[in-house]
């Protein structure tokens, strides 16, 4: 099972809204085939492993084990159904790591199994398997995005200077860093104030892999469309009071034409809650938050987060400036440094 957690991982920032998954088919204790879900709409796990086993291991397939790190899928997606695919091949015995919890499946791929008279172990490091895709169980049991609040500070806690000039906090290394976290989200937020002064691009260019889905509060709609924003190298939400143009992001044609929209949010309410529950409702499961202070600090007072990741630069000092958000108090779940740079990782995880 921890083989399929680590081919799992793989798929990392390329499956979004499906889960991460591995596969793995033993045979007497030999490993025979292996594999992972690759890319959103293309084969799963079950499929990719099934398929490596070689021509000389072929005939052994009704006599082994498959090892699966989620429950294997019961209905017509965007493939069909792994569990046709593991009776087809009269696999005797399949190992669980945890239930799907998308409505579709949520046990009908272990009942299925079962009424195929096929044996069914569940459960095996299932802690681990969940917090694998805590993203996607975040999604489907909270009903909103996974969060993750990132942000870089002075040694005495200061995330800008008193002036309008931008002061670059982490060194090159750890903005790298910062680029592959955002190739592992569907989306990145910030603000007006943060979007008008730093003009983030909020791309993957120091890492391979997917731009994510930018998103903006902007509720006034005052930022200039000369910002990295409206670039189109990557597709833009703006939520604002006044304008509401994305209707359909299922299709996903603004995202494949990487366009600019609008969605309409009001006043009165908490601005949290209304982006979460806009982006459950366009399917955006993970969201990184990069800022401003203000903004972090709404999601921290509201809990709503799972994630913090605090890049320290411990030999930056800033007299005067903006100070960082601020945690509940509580020590960092582990600490990594990047030469001057530390980077603390706090997790507020519900499950």
């Amino acid at each position: 099972m921890r083989r399929c957690m680590e081919l799992a991982k793989a798929g990392m920032g390329e499956v979004a809204p499906n889960p991460m998954v591995g596969a793995v088919l033993v045979h007497e204790g030999r490993i025979i085939g292996e594999g992972y879900h690759r890319q959103y709409g293309k084969a799963h796990a079950e499929v990719n492993c099934i398929e490596s086993v070689k021509e000389e291991d072929v005939a052994l397939i009704p006599e082994s084990t498959l090892y699966v790190s989620l429950e294997p899928c019961a209905h017509f997606g965007k493939t069909p159904p792994c569990t046709d695919l593991i009776i087809r091949h009269r696999i005797p015995h399949v190992v669980i790591g945890c239930t799907d919890p998308f409505s579709q499946v949520n046990g009908k791929g272990i009942e299925k199994l079962q009424q195929a008279n096929i044996q069914v172990t569940a459960g095996v490091l299932e802690k681990e398997c969940r917090d694998l895709n805590r993203r996607f169980f975040t999604f489907h049991e909270q009903h909103r995005p996974y969060i993750i609040l990132k942000w870089a500070q002075s040694s005495n806690g200061k995330i800008a200077g008193i002036s309008n000039k931008r002061i670059w906090i982490s060194n090159a290394y750890t903005n790298r860093l910062v680029h592959r976290w955002r190739s592992e989200e569907t989306a990145i937020l910030v603000g007006t104030r943060t979007a008008m002064a730093d003009d983030p691009a909020l791309t993957t260019r120091l890492w391979p892999g997917k731009n994510p889905v930018r998103l903006v509060i902007d509720l006034h709609l005052k930022l200039p469309g000369f910002l990295h924003l409206f670039d189109n190298a990557a597709p833009t939400i703006v939520f604002n009071l006044h304008q509401h143009t994305i209707e359909d992001f299922a299709g996903k044609s603004f995202i494949e034409n990487k366009e600019t929209v609008y969605y309409q949010v009001t006043g009165g309410v908490s601005m949290v809650q209304q982006v979460l529950h806009a982006l459950y409702g366009l399917n955006v499961q993970s969201v990184l938050v990069e800022g401003g202070a203000r903004l972090l600090q709404h999601f921290i007072d509201e809990g709503m987060w799972d994630e913090a990741r605090v890049i320290t630069n411990n030999s930056l000092l800033i007299p005067e400036g903006l100070g960082a958000p601020v945690l509940p108090a509580g020590d960092a779940a582990r600490v990594e440094t990047l030469f001057a740079d530390s980077i603390r990782y706090y997790y507020n995880s519900w499950y």
